[in-house]
């Protein structure tokens, strides 16, 4: 998995973009987008987009978002945290450098 800082512009989202990060894994990549509201509240997307492939060769993508809003941030990061651990816990191969 590699991570890469590009900003991204969708014409289909919504609110003004400060800070974008994009994490490319394998036919998946992940968006960390922190937006603006009009009143300066921030919020956060989490995208995550999958390329698919048809069987008539041509391929399109298949797009999933998550809004976290500025009130769920301290417990989406506990919630986010806690699963973490745990699979460190139990699967700590899943986090040695390859």
């Amino acid at each position: 998995m590699t991570n890469n800082n590009v900003p991204r512009h969708d014409a289909e989202d919504y609110g003004d973009l400060v800070h974008s990060k994009v994490v490319r894994a394998g036919k998946r990549t992940y968006f960390f987008d922190v937006k603006s509201t009009r009143n300066d509240d921030y919020y956060i997307t989490l995208t995550e987009s999958r390329k698919k492939a048809h069987d008539d060769g041509s391929t399109s993508f298949s797009r999933h978002q998550i809004y976290l809003y500025k009130e769920d941030f301290e417990k989406f990061l506990e919630g986010i945290n806690e699963a973490m651990e745990q699979v460190k816990q139990r699967k700590p191969d899943y986090f040695e450098q390859q």
